[in-house]
């Protein structure tokens, strides 16, 4: 008996070194589960009493967040608009008429609320894993919309950083539909600093390119497989790019990118972006016990889009 007391203390001990010397560490922290790069914090991914989960801060290769951190935290002179863009999420704007986008009522709509299952994986490794299983929730709790599986995978190379965010959206509960609007849907509330819009005089450094070559604000509402948003945080200059999957519905998809920081990849706001007068032309029905997958990969790197080779690592992660 004492000899198995022995072997399972050393195997519980070797786990756990193992966990520790693993290159991407995640692990439960009180009421988050963190995610740490050689012990050093990359993000946390916030599920508890939120409307829906986030993934906070979002550290970047200077070691600085690249995300706003209003309203998680008050920094003086960031933007305080649209309380609703919490760092990095996933959520839509009409999901059966329910909409998973704000936060707070609209035009007499009470909001939907993104509710925490169960965690299904946590992997530290090479690469490190978050798997979820959400519920779609009426804003009374009392009706399930659908259900929702995000599988996040965090990973490294050299100074870039990416998270590779696959959503998939559950018909459990009759058939959904995702109605067309602008507001959705892979979303990334980017720092302050990095906003190419002019604010009270001041000139915004940052900067808008698309994998079609369009720029700044006019990249709102075109289409394209990637696009790159850098911009100053402390004085270096770094960006965030987000990738969409040639396997995703309606590649290349539209942008709800903005020049004050938001920036979101949306399958569904055809008619928004496109300007028609069918306000259903981007509406997607996911039959009764069928689901919809997404794929994303937010990429993290120093510099502007070329000297980043954006272009590269959308080509090498596609291939």
């Amino acid at each position: 008996m004492i000899r198995v007391a022995k072997s399972l203390c050393l195997l519980a001990f070797l786990a756990t070194t193992a966990v520790s010397q693993a290159a991407v560490q995640v692990k439960k922290v009180g009421d988050v589960v963190r995610v740490s790069f050689d012990d050093q914090l990359f993000t946390e991914y916030h599920y508890k009493n939120v409307s829906r989960p986030f993934l906070y801060p979002v550290i970047g290769p200077t070691g600085e967040g690249l995300t706003r951190n209003y309203p998680m935290k008050d920094v003086p002179g960031e933007a305080r608009d649209h309380v609703h863009h919490r760092s990095l999420y996933f959520a839509h704007g009409d999901v059966n008429g329910v909409d998973f986008w704000a936060e707070t009522v609209h035009r007499g709509k009470v909001p939907g609320l993104t509710v925490h299952d169960a965690f299904l994986e946590l992997k530290s490794g090479e690469v490190g894993v978050i798997k979820t299983r959400n519920r779609l929730m009426t804003g009374d709790r009392k009706k399930q919309v659908g259900t929702e599986i995000f599988t996040i995978e965090f990973s490294r190379k050299d100074d870039r950083r990416y998270i590779d965010f696959t959503a998939e959206i559950a018909a459990t509960h009759g058939p959904i539909v995702m109605g067309d609007t602008k507001e959705g849907t892979m979303a990334i509330r980017l720092a302050s600093t990095m906003r190419v819009r002019a604010v009270d005089k001041s000139p915004g450094k940052g900067q808008i390119i698309t994998s079609a070559g369009v720029t700044g604000k006019e990249a709102w509402g075109t289409r394209a497989a990637w696009v790159d948003y850098y911009g100053p945080v402390k004085g270096q200059t770094v960006g965030v790019a987000i990738f969409d999957h040639p396997t995703n519905l309606r590649h290349p998809t539209w942008w709800h990118v903005r020049d004050y920081g938001l920036f979101a990849a949306n399958p569904f706001g055809k008619r928004y972006f496109e300007r028609l007068e069918d306000k259903t032309a981007g509406n997607y029905t996911i039959p009764a016990g069928k689901s919809l997958t997404l794929r994303y990969r937010f990429y993290l790197h120093k510099g502007k889009t070329v000297q980043a080779q954006v272009a590269e690592e959308y080509r090498h992660w596609t291939r």
